[in-house]
């Protein structure tokens, strides 16, 4: 730390000493080329070819490299698109800016550089300066050039530093544009219009979630974030626009994790005269665009696993699942008893309100959703867990859901919507018990939803697919912190 006060310190004097000089930094320096577009435009251009022609060019970026030598140096200067070689003589860009740069430029700081094309004798392409000018100093060093930024907690707390040094975490996030960018792009082709729905709610719903509190106060009334869009995009399927998406953050107050921050980001969409069948068929599509349009394969490597998008994934119920992965028999997963003395094995705590559903899950979650591994669709999810799903037709005690696993994760969850008014109703009020009982993640009675209900919601179907875990699983990413520009952490 005393080190870096030190050249802190240093850098200070510099700056002083620059701007006593200067007066001021340059802010009307007109960049018209990039990096990236020069190796792509002049890769084939030979030293002779460049000094032939003579072609003038304007760079600006960040000093990564500097090698000074008496008379003569380079830098390398890093924008958006990559990095280019600048080579600066003092005969030629002059002797007071050039000791200037000698004396009181650093690496980190942001400069302008107009000149020339050209290729040194080592073949590299570089800009012959002209005229180099100082958009910015910079008063704290950069890591170490050749190890860049390592340490997690600093990449996360400091992302701007992660980006100025790791060339894969700015191609990562530009992935993640790439990858929301293909999905908005195949859902207006599909037809879905894309809407904005409230952030701030009345009454918390569309997922059974711990909620974030707010208040207004002009109008001096409780309010929360979002912890889904889900209601809010129904009712404007109930008023006519039959297929509609949004992506959008959530916001649930909920532990951090590998697979959670509060704050996320998520794709829900809901198509009319449709079934939660069509929408796994979608997802697969889906999922199967995205790998060939972003990353080029359907074939992924995540975290030592190897996943074919292309082949459908595999279906089973969630009682099928229960009986493949804990040796339980249908018998005993329809049995209250039975799942509550597995649950009891597991040290897990069971709530003597807890009905069949509600075990069921319980169990599933503990034992079957880490083993999914390869992809896996979940299906005929209880009703007692699914307040906003429709039943099945031959089997009321389940609904007409699924999840898509991926890697023992949860990626989707679709299921065929609850039309019918009265049945909405009942299953609100069953929440709100379980809310009066504690539940902090139980939902609340929106009679607003009932009331949108009455006026007839066509047989629909929607689903939630998370994006930040989407893009971790296309970027070969282990937690949520890598895929999220700015984590929540805690205070230092």
């Amino acid at each position: 730390m005393s080190e870096e006060r030190d050249l802190l310190q240093i850098r200070k004097a510099k700056m002083q000493a620059w701007l006593e000089s200067a007066g001021t930094y340059v802010n009307n320096f007109q960049r018209d080329s990039y990096a990236g577009t020069l190796h792509e435009t002049y890769a084939d251009a030979d030293k002779g070819q460049l000094e032939e022609r003579s072609i003038p060019v304007k760079v600006a970026g960040r000093v990564m490299l500097r090698r000074v030598m008496g008379k003569a140096s380079f830098i390398t200067l890093q924008d958006v698109s990559g990095r280019i070689q600048c080579y600066l003589a003092k005969n030629t860009v002059g002797e007071e800016v050039y000791e200037q740069f000698n004396k009181l430029w650093d690496i980190g700081d942001l400069v302008g550089v107009q000149g020339v094309m050209m290729r040194t004798n080592k073949g590299e392409l570089t800009v012959n300066a002209q005229e180099i000018v100082l958009l910015n100093k910079t008063l704290r060093p950069l890591p170490e050039k050749f190890h860049g930024v390592t340490d997690q907690e600093i990449r996360y707390r400091r992302r701007y530093l992660d980006l100025i040094m790791n060339e894969s975490t700015r191609s990562l996030f530009r992935t993640r544009s790439q990858i929301i960018q293909r999905i908005r792009d195949y859902f207006n082709q599909l037809g879905y219009l894309e809407v904005e729905t409230p952030m701030m709610h009345t009454i918390p719903g569309g997922a059974t979630a711990r909620p974030f509190e707010t208040y207004h106060n002009s109008l001096d009334m409780e309010l929360y974030l979002r912890v889904a869009p889900e209601l809010f995009l129904k009712r404007l399927v109930v008023g006519g626009f039959e297929r509609v998406f949004e992506i959008n953050r959530n916001f649930r107050n909920e532990g951090l994790s590998t697979r959670h921050n509060p704050e996320f980001t998520m794709l829900e969409f809901y198509q009319a005269y449709a079934d939660y069948r069509d929408l796994m068929a979608l997802t697969d599509e889906l999922l199967m665009v995205l790998c060939k349009d972003v990353l080029g394969d359907t074939v992924l490597d995540y975290q030592g696993l190897s996943l074919d998008m292309s082949q459908p994934p595999a279906r089973m119920t969630m009682v099928e699942s229960i009986c493949r992965y804990t040796g339980m028999s249908e018998q005993e997963v329809d049995s209250p008893t039975a799942l509550a003395d597995k649950l009891t094995q597991l040290n897990l705590t069971v709530e003597p309100h807890w009905g069949v559903g509600k075990l069921q899950m319980e169990v599933f979650e503990a034992q079957v959703e880490s083993r999914l591994e390869q992809p896996t669709y979940i299906t005929e999810y209880p009703a007692e867990v699914s307040p906003l799903a429709r039943r099945n037709d031959d089997n009321p005690m389940v609904t007409d859901r699924f999840e898509l696993f991926i890697g023992g994760r949860e990626y989707a969850n679709g299921f065929s919507e609850l039309n019918d008014p009265i049945d909405q109703a009942q299953r609100f009020q069953a929440q709100a018990d379980l809310k009066s009982t504690g539940d902090d993640e139980a939902m609340h009675f929106d009679q607003d939803y009932v009331d949108a209900l009455e006026y007839g919601l066509p047989p629909t179907a929607g689903e939630g697919l998370g994006i930040d875990r989407l893009v971790m699983l296309l970027t070969n990413s282990p937690s949520i912190r890598d895929v999220v520009l700015f984590p929540l952490m805690r205070p230092q």
